[in-house]
């Protein structure tokens, strides 16, 4: 594959074309560190695998964060108490035919099912949360921007780890936690999908249809979606749960042997902005309105 089969679209203005700014303002080629939020070890392949892919190609690093140890995920109930070692090789395997080394495969190691009590940074019993496993990493790992799942109707576990990404993250470049070490801001994050659509609230926003809820979109060339598809294939302990979501990205595919992937750009920590306000303040002032 080639930076030219890659072709990047803003869904919102209409832009089209073969540069990644498109989707990651600001790309700076051989300076970006891009890290995946996987809730499930499977799901950054099955969501932006294509994107992945890519990404090499323009320059950038990719780092697969992997929430949930695949407890969970036994289909046979002789797997139970062997599934995380299993998943564990699976996930090795199925990355490196992405182009992923194990070494920038993470673990946190979370049980299935069981991200969202360990939000935060100290829990009620004096645990340790996902604030002091995440702010460290990334710094540590000089990450500029990041994937994140949808958060919307998809998964418990995805909401979960969408939140971490999405609250979390904008303050790796703030001047706290000193110790942990210190980096540049994150550049930009990236909402992924791996089945269910978007919160269409971006779009009521932004005022345009409701239906069209990503506004970032890539193609790819079909070998990213057989390169996607091999790796599943080392996922023989989800084969019988995983079937459906496989079944269902034929709908991904495009005429001409390419296929799509879509995202949703958000910025995390809008900032307030108070001319639109002091307008309003004025126009009441100026119509002459009398307090009740």
């Amino acid at each position: 594959m080639r930076k030219g089969d890659f072709i990047f679209y803003n869904l919102r203005s209409g832009q089209k074309g073969n540069d990644i700014n498109i989707i990651f303002p600001g790309w700076k080629p051989e300076d970006e560190r891009v890290a995946v939020f996987s809730p499930h070890d499977d799901d950054g392949i099955l969501g932006p695998g294509s994107l992945i892919q890519g990404i090499p190609l323009f320059g950038g690093d990719v780092h697969i964060i992997i929430f949930c140890n695949g407890s969970g995920g036994y289909s046979v109930i002789e797997q139970k108490y062997i599934i995380t070692a299993l998943r564990s090789r699976e996930t090795a395997r199925a990355y490196n035919i992405l182009g992923i080394k194990e070494e920038k495969i993470h673990r946190l190691e979370y049980d299935d099912y069981s991200v969202f009590p360990f939000i935060g940074f100290k829990l009620p019993g004096g645990e340790e949360g996902t604030f002091k496993k995440i702010m460290p990493l990334l710094r540590q790992l000089k990450i500029t921007r990041v994937l994140v799942p949808n958060g919307y109707r998809e998964h418990l576990d995805h909401t979960a780890t969408y939140m971490v990404g999405s609250f979390d993250t904008p303050q790796i470049g703030d001047p706290v936690m000193a110790d942990w070490g210190q980096t540049e801001p994150i550049r930009s994050i990236l909402q992924y999908a791996v089945w269910s659509d978007f919160s269409p609230e971006d779009a009521m926003v932004e005022g345009v249809d409701v239906k069209i809820r990503a506004n970032r979109a890539l193609k790819a060339p079909i070998e990213a979606e057989k390169n996607i598809l091999k790796a599943m294939e080392e996922y023989q302990t989800q084969a019988k749960i995983i079937s459906g979501l496989l079944k269902a990205r034929e709908e991904r595919i495009i005429s001409n042997n390419q296929v799509a992937e879509v995202f949703l750009s958000f910025e995390p920590r809008p900032r307030c902005e108070y001319k639109k306000y002091i307008h309003q303040i004025e126009k009441i002032d100026n119509s002459g309105g009398q307090s009740q």
